[in-house]
């Protein structure tokens, strides 16, 4: 009787799971096989391990299930009265023994391969901060910061009133994407400036820490053009699941444009660092600013979180004294979630962000400061507190 009706409790539920079975995405449930030979070298291991497993889970569960059934009281099965069998003991010491030494030497032939990133052709450095990635090609010398897309971080604020449906690639997006070719071998060096980071894209078979004051390696050679995306796997603190990873990789011919491009505008934002800024201009590029860094702890009308987060509307530091400021954004503020951003944005940014605070969300204090004075400050400007308050930053236009 009971196990009548345990047979029917467990048709019910193959039969309650069908339906959805049936329209399950069964790529989905597996790992991908990736566009770069590592990475079908781990899917191949994968596979291979996920193989055996099945192999020694039917064998195992076909003798439990048979032994069961075969030897059931009901049958008048009479149990065997030993106990201490040698050879039992030595059959299964040693077939596990095999069996993990038969997966090991694949999966270390895989381990030593990935780690070898000799005859790289390119470098590219990899910083990690709370929430964004730096890159720097070292043979280039291009460098920038990669974060979330202002539009996906503008949507995921409570408030905003987004049909996240409509957005494609939610929190997957970045405003400006890791660039690199296709062909080459690319060593990547990991660190980060503040926390533990993890640097992850699924489809490279890439995924290294990132430790602050170590420099970890790893490499990928891509053989398909195509947009790769991944994320941080570190539990790096709060706005942890806004920092995603997204890698284009273009044909040499593309990518070779694509330097040339950024290298003629790092030029043109060196000229523009060393001219006067209208309010207006400083007031739009800071909005912009606002909106990719300060926006989710301080809110999109700067009324913060109470309790977590100080509001920028009205605040002492955003109407008072313009040095005090340019100190809290450039140095942050110690024991606090307020991080530096002396050393994650850039001279036109920072500016154009302090001037925007201060006037908006009902500031209107009329100063301004300018991307030159930025620059002044970050070449040995902060060496102390008494050198912000002896600096002139009211020098702006007004």
């Amino acid at each position: 009787m009971r196990f009548g009706i345990i047979r029917w409790m467990l048709l019910g539920l193959v039969a309650t799971a069908l339906p959805s079975v049936a329209l399950a995405d069964w790529g989905a449930l597996n790992m991908t096989e990736g566009v770069t030979d590592i990475s079908r070298r781990v899917y191949g291991l994968h596979m291979a391990i996920f193989y055996i497993c099945c192999i020694i889970g039917a064998l195992v569960f076909g003798v439990m299930f048979y032994s069961i059934f075969k030897h059931r009281k009901s049958q008048g099965a009479v149990a065997a009265d030993f106990h201490e069998s040698t050879t039992v003991e030595i059959v299964w010491t040693v077939v596990p023994l095999v069996i993990l030494i038969a997966m090991a030497i694949p999966a270390a032939r895989v381990l030593i391969k990935m780690e070898d990133f000799t005859d790289s052709e390119m470098s590219i450095k990899i910083t990690g901060y709370q929430w964004r990635w730096q890159y720097e090609y070292l043979d280039e010398g291009i460098a920038f910061y990669s974060q979330l897309h202002p539009e996906h971080n503008a949507a995921r604020q409570m408030d905003s009133g987004v049909d996240l449906e409509t957005i494609e690639n939610y929190l997957s997006e970045v405003d400006k994407p890791l660039v690199v070719p296709v062909g080459k071998k690319i060593r990547f060096l990991h660190t980060a400036a503040d926390v533990i980071h993890s640097w992850w894209v699924p489809a490279l078979s890439v995924k290294k820490d990132a430790n602050p004051g170590f420099i970890n390696e790893n490499w990928a050679l891509i053989e398909e053009p195509g947009i790769y995306r991944g994320k941080c796997t570190e539990l790096c603190g709060r706005d942890h699941g806004f920092m995603p990873v997204v890698v284009h990789a273009v044909p040499q011919e593309e990518y070779d444009q694509w330097v040339a491009e950024q290298q003629e505008q790092m030029a043109a934002n060196d000229l523009q660092k060393d001219r006067q800024w209208s309010k207006e201009e400083l007031i739009a590029q800071g909005e912009m600013v606002y909106g990719a860094n300060c926006m989710g702890c301080h809110q999109a009308q700067g009324q913060g979180i109470p309790g977590m987060f100080p509001a920028i509307a009205g605040s002492a530091v955003a109407t008072g004294d313009v040095s005090t400021h340019v100190q809290t954004v450039l140095m942050g503020v110690a024991d606090t979630s307020m991080a530096a951003y002396g050393s994650k944005l850039s001279d036109t940014d920072l500016a154009a962000v302090i001037t925007y605070q201060r006037n908006a969300f009902g500031n209107d204090l009329g100063d301004t400061v300018q991307p030159y004075q930025m620059k002044s400050l970050r070449q040995g400007l902060l060496q102390s507190n008494a050198v912000l308050d002896q600096f002139d930053l009211t020098g702006g236009v007004n």
